[in-house]
């Protein structure tokens, strides 16, 4: 028997789940607290939640433009 099987888009977080992370991430390296290490990988996870965001409004834009009525010029 196999172990359970793995989530869906488990490397794709939800638009709001991504926003919020990187809400924090960005709050996180204002501070100034943190290590050079620290703040390079959070600039890295911010990049990726950045890009995951991106993706999201671009689809979602895709999807409105494609249940607007198109225009006859």
């Amino acid at each position: 028997m196999t172990d359970s099987p793995e989530p869906k888009y488990t490397d794709r977080p939800s638009y709001e789940h991504a926003r919020d992370e990187l809400i924090d991430i960005v709050a996180k390296l204002e501070a100034g607290d943190s290590t050079l290490e620290e703040s390079l990988s959070l600039w890295e996870r911010g990049e990726h939640l950045a890009a995951v965001c991106q993706d999201w409004l671009d689809g979602a834009q895709a999807r409105l433009d494609a249940a607007r009525p198109q225009s006859e010029d």
